[in-house]
């Protein structure tokens, strides 16, 4: 499958890229002229300097990356964020400092990661009724009793 890929006047660099054979999402990097702080408990929108034709019955999610995660405690608020298929503008990265420090974020730093999945796509029935199960209405830790 070929994602058709814009770049916007501020990108800079190459195409994105799979990093390993193996790997399921291709890393997106900060567009930005300087430096940006994000403070503890900060939340910030990171531009990612392109805009994608996603074919329809797929979205591009987008994901943290596990190391700054782990390592410093940056990660995408709304995981995993949705680039829905009709969507043609720039994507952004909503970005969240879950740490105690502040976190500097470079021009080029690779802030997270991309991933194209496939959408199912319902028709909704409107029941009165809906089928019995063991779990029922039991939810929030109810099956861990």
């Amino acid at each position: 499958m070929k994602l058709q890929f814009k770049r916007l006047n501020h990108y800079k660099g190459d195409l994105p890229k799979y990093e390993t054979a193996g790997a399921s999402g291709f890393d997106i990097r900060a567009q930005i002229d300087q430096f940006l702080v994000v403070k503890p408990l900060e939340r910030v929108l990171v531009p990612a300097g392109f805009s994608v034709a996603v074919p329809f019955n797929y979205e591009l999610q987008i994901r943290p990356r596990s190391g700054n995660a782990f390592k410093k405690g940056l990660t995408v608020l709304n995981t995993p964020g949705t680039i829905d298929a009709d969507y043609r503008g720039e994507v952004k990265i909503l970005l969240i400092n879950l740490g105690q420090e502040p976190i500097q974020i470079e021009p080029q730093d690779r802030i997270a990661q991309g991933v194209i999945a496939p959408v199912t796509v319902v028709t909704f029935e409107d029941v009165e009724v809906l089928p019995e199960t063991h779990r029922g209405s039991g939810g929030f830790g109810s099956t861990g009793q």
